[in-house]
């Protein structure tokens, strides 16, 4: 099924008035027809907004769909259809609270689906299931990287850092506490698939006629590490086993595209061909020793190589750049912006990665306006030239994506956090990277730019307890989308 979307010549306020506010003046279509859904731990949130909630197994007994339609978003529904705001929906009430030209997330949100399905919610009960059109879904956090700025909770690589070696000490700034302790709330609830009920759910609800593969438009897999997954190799044996039933549905995958053994990427090549609409999003955002350096387990010259190899494979549908700015990728984010670019002297603007650049903004110490304002000044400066060298070069939305990075930097020099911030924050940077080196065998002086290496050594630590965790599934949901979301 395709997407009904408002016609150029309609603004969004207008799409607003006549799709959204004839329903209700709190209504997103996203509430019923869109899920991001962890069945390793059991926990589900309807977008990238509202923090994520408990699946009760209850609620799954002779219903495979609770692990959407649970009561807790049944209730939000009816709330929505009300005219209530949600309060888990905060961001857009913000947004939409700036005056009546603000237009928020859930425009967008509703956008993407079929005016007809959207028209037919009021129609229905509030506390009746419905289906989905689009769906994330994580198998488990299983993941052979331990980047920088993830943490347990998405990395069972960072669990075993913090099993090997204790929590991370001296961090003040980072009041989610995710280097403390190794986030057990998000480990998977049994060794094995066939025992976990969120994951026998999923799968009881995309074989039932009706079911997630009769109405899914499109279905992304995360993770940590999708590929380490038994069941994503299970998906690619359903496009494999039913080529109608999956022959209009989107099949996404993120991945950091260096797995722990070649064969496994030989695997993925070979299992692609059987998915007409597959898509990949692959993270990186630096070149050479400071990707590797970033993102703790990646080899560049491996990554780069894959992306190759993926393009060159007709199945692949559209590539997708998932870049993670942080503080520390300044130094060669224009290197890996133009190895990009060079694809499309060889695939094509159409078939080479878009790129989607995403600001870290937690953990604090690793965004971007930690750092001093010389060197943000610095790097801004290096970024302005080579946009004004190749912006030529951008899609439309790519424009959109580094003019904003450039933004963000102007209003970091203009702005800079209070003193007292970034003393917190500072402290945070060296006592992190510090143990980082030490954990991880790396080492950030031979890696890292003179300008910013100078700065790190005249930072110091002040010795502190280890702080309690407080963190929690919300913030960590927040951590994630600010990490991935494009």
């Amino acid at each position: 099924m395709s997407h009904m979307k408002k016609s150029d010549s309609e603004s969004f306020h207008e799409y607003k008035a006549r799709v959204i506010d004839t329903k209700s003046d709190s209504f997103c279509g996203a509430k019923w027809h869109n899920a991001t859904i962890w069945l390793g731990h059991g926990q589900t949130t309807s977008c990238h907004q509202p923090p994520m909630h408990d699946i009760p197994l209850e609620e799954l007994i002779g219903n495979p769909s609770a692990i959407h339609n649970t009561i807790h978003k049944k209730k939000m529904r009816k709330m929505m259809l009300e005219g209530d705001r949600p309060s888990e929906c905060f961001q857009c009430w913000n947004v939409e609270d700036e005056g009546p030209d603000r237009i928020s997330e859930r425009v967008f949100k509703t956008l993407m689906f079929e005016e007809t399905d959207l028209d037919a919610i009021p129609l229905a009960k509030w506390d009746d299931n419905t289906f989905l059109r689009t769906l994330e879904v994580s198998f488990d956090r299983a993941c052979n990287f331990a980047c920088s700025y993830c943490n347990p909770a998405f990395s069972t690589t960072w669990v075993k850092d913090i099993k090997d070696n204790g929590p991370y000490k001296n961090i003040q700034s980072d009041g989610r506490g995710h280097f403390i302790d190794t986030a057990d709330w998000a480990a998977s609830v049994t060794k094995r698939d066939e025992d976990n009920p969120y994951i026998q759910a999923f799968w009881e609800w995309w074989e039932e006629e009706g079911g997630l593969a009769d109405t899914l438009e499109g279905i992304r897999v995360t993770g940590g590490e999708p590929i380490m997954h038994p069941s994503v190799w299970r998906l690619f044996d359903w496009f494999k086993n039913n080529p109608e039933r999956g022959k209009s549905m989107r099949f996404a995958i993120n991945s950091n595209l260096v797995p722990e053994k070649e064969k496994t990427f030989d695997k993925l090549l070979d299992v692609i061909q059987y998915v007409p609409g597959f898509e990949m999003f692959a993270s990186c955002e630096s070149t050479g020793e400071q990707s590797n350096y970033i993102r703790d387990g990646m080899n560049y010259e491996v990554w780069l190589n894959n992306v190759k190899r993926l393009l060159d494979e007709p199945k692949v549908r559209k590539f997708y750049a998932m870049m993670t700015i942080n503080s520390l990728c300044l130094g060669t984010v224009t290197d890996f912006m133009d190895d990009l670019l060079a694809l499309r002297d060889i695939y094509g603007v159409e078939r080479s990665p878009m790129l989607s650049l995403n600001l870290v903004l937690y953990p604090e110490f690793q965004s971007i306006p930690t750092l001093p304002t010389y060197i943000i000044e610095h790097y801004n400066d290096k970024l302005k030239a080579w946009y004004n060298r190749r912006k030529g070069d951008l899609r439309p939305i790519e424009d959109v994506h580094v003019t904003r990075v450039i933004e963000f930097m102007d209003k970091a020099i203009r702005t800079p956090p209070s003193e007292e911030v970034l003393k917190k924050r500072h402290n945070d940077f060296k006592s992190f990277y510090t143990q980082y080196d030490a954990r991880r065998g790396k080492d950030f002086r031979a890696t890292f730019d003179p300008i910013i290496v100078d700065w790190y050594d005249t930072l110091t630590v002040e010795e502190s307890e280890v702080m309690e965790r407080k963190g929690d599934p919300a913030s960590d949901k927040l951590f994630k989308i600010e990490k991935t979301n494009g």
